[in-house]
């Protein structure tokens, strides 16, 4: 399998209101099979996932964590808004937001907009790799993947990595299990996550800062069978289980 990797560069600064799919698939050639890959800022932008600051009316709760970080607490606000679950608050907020993914600050982002603002993830990822995809089909009448990618960073490494957060066109993980080693053996537990994998590979050619690219367009992907079940539930997520805070038994009075 030999992929390539292209960015889709000379997109103009989104704004609230743009058409993210004609503007991408105005700037490359699609094919059929293959699979975009878009920052889930710029897409938020597009869709006004965004808020002032200057709106934010921080809570005690944030007031507290503030004290803690030394973060602004509106923008700590912004973080609890759009948390499903608070895993920890100290030293960064880690929390669930509704889609099931897990992160840092629920992804709420401070840069490439103007001061003042932040952007949130999009409310539901895999609508909006669904919604593109549509639309890019009804545009181009291509066939193609679509992932909405998060940077992230990782337990027991230093640095961030691009993640799926939504896809749709594809399974989230090609399923190895009951196939057979070099050596006959059987797997029992390889599942890969290749939507991780092209997030990944994607935000390093998009890159951070002042780069530019939002959305890169992999190509020459193999297809692959498997399932979406990429996020562990609380039964099975053993970490989660362990960063929880034993209730304290309660004092007879």
């Amino acid at each position: 399998m030999k992929l390539t990797i292209e960015p889709i560069e000379d997109l103009p600064l989104i704004h609230a209101g743009d058409d993210l799919p004609a503007l991408i698939a105005g700037r490359v050639a699609l094919d059929d099979g293959d699979i975009v890959t878009i920052a889930s800022s710029v897409y938020s932008k597009a869709k006004g996932h965004t808020r002032r600051l200057a709106d934010i009316t921080p809570t005690p709760r944030a007031v507290r964590i503030s004290k803690m970080t030394g973060e602004d607490p509106r923008f700590l606000q912004s973080i609890l808004d759009a948390s499903v679950d608070v895993l920890i608050e100290f030293p960064f907020i880690l929390s669930e937001v509704a889609g099931g993914h897990i992160g840092v600050r629920a992804g709420v982002d401070q840069s490439n907009i103007e001061d003042e603002m932040v952007i949130l993830l999009p409310p539901d990822p895999m609508a909006a790799a669904a919604e593109v995809r549509d639309a890019l089909k009804k545009i181009t009448g291509r066939d193609v993947g679509v992932i909405i990618t998060d940077t992230c960073g990782r337990a027991f490494r230093r640095g961030q990595t691009g993640n799926a957060i939504g896809w749709s066109g594809i399974f989230a993980i090609r399923d190895f299990r009951g196939d057979t080693d070099l050596f006959g053996h059987v797997l029992k537990i390889t599942e890969e996550a290749v939507v991780d994998e092209i997030a990944g590979i994607a935000n390093f050619v998009m890159g951070e800062s002042n780069n530019g690219v939002p959305a890169v367009v992999v190509k020459g992907c193999e297809k692959w069978t498997g399932h979406d079940d990429l996020f562990f539930s609380r039964k099975e997520d053993f970490i989660r289980r362990a960063l929880a805070v034993p209730a304290r038994p309660k004092k007879n009075t």
